[in-house]
């Protein structure tokens, strides 16, 4: 696993605390915290984002598994309700650094493969071969479009009741970096991956443990 990477260190990589600083001080906001500063909740909500954190406590109980500096649950909720709107400000500032300069600096070594699904309703009466919920029918486009140039690289359609993870191995490609969300991120097919040198960037289900 040399080569695998979390979302902290890519953003500590792009948007530095220094950064964060300056954005607070132009809004006018005084961070007079030492221990967790608004870039430490930064780091926090991005980690609550990408492991879907239920609250603030289990943030706080679970920070550490993370590499979060590990602080009271009372800190991390009393901070992000003292801490001004700047996020807005925060996006914009990443958006603009998210440019060639900085993907040659992520060094990424091959380009980024999207795979998704995307499911159509319809009445169950107009496509009776494809029961979905109810009074609903539906088919199902998954579609591995290349990120560089937004163009399709390969597409398979299935009916809507079909789960997402088998038909991702007919969108696989190692030319490419397979982004995916975890309905694809079976653990077997992703030691597959690790064997076969696939690279891919996946949500991970609950009850899976990261371990350095």
């Amino acid at each position: 696993m040399k080569k695998s990477n979390t979302i902290l260190p890519i953003l500590q990589t792009v948007l530095t605390s220094q950064e964060v600083e300056s954005i607070v001080e132009a809004v006018g906001y005084v961070d007079k915290a030492r221990k967790f500063t608004v870039y430490h909740l930064l780091q926090y909500w991005v980690a609550a984002a990408s492991e879907e954190w239920s609250g603030y406590r289990f943030g706080a109980d679970h920070a550490a598994c993370s590499g979060l500096s590990p602080v009271h649950y009372s800190c991390f909720s009393g901070k992000a309700a003292d801490v001004p709107f700047v996020f807005k400000e925060l996006f914009q500032l990443l958006v603009r650094k998210c440019n060639r300069e900085t993907r040659r600096k992520l060094a990424f070594p091959k380009e980024l493969l999207l795979i998704d699904s995307t499911t159509m309703t319809v009445g169950k009466s107009r496509l009776p071969w494809a029961p979905y919920h109810g009074e609903r029918a539906a088919v199902k486009l998954h579609v591995a479009l290349r990120a560089q140039n937004g163009q399709p690289l390969g597409v398979t359609e299935t009916i809507g009741a079909r789960h997402d993870g088998p038909v991702c191995e007919t969108l696989e490609n190692p030319d490419f970096i397979m982004v995916m969300d975890r309905a694809y991120g079976k653990l077997e097919r992703l030691d597959r991956y690790k064997q076969d040198g696939q690279s891919f960037v996946v949500r991970l289900r609950d009850n899976v443990h990261f371990e350095k």
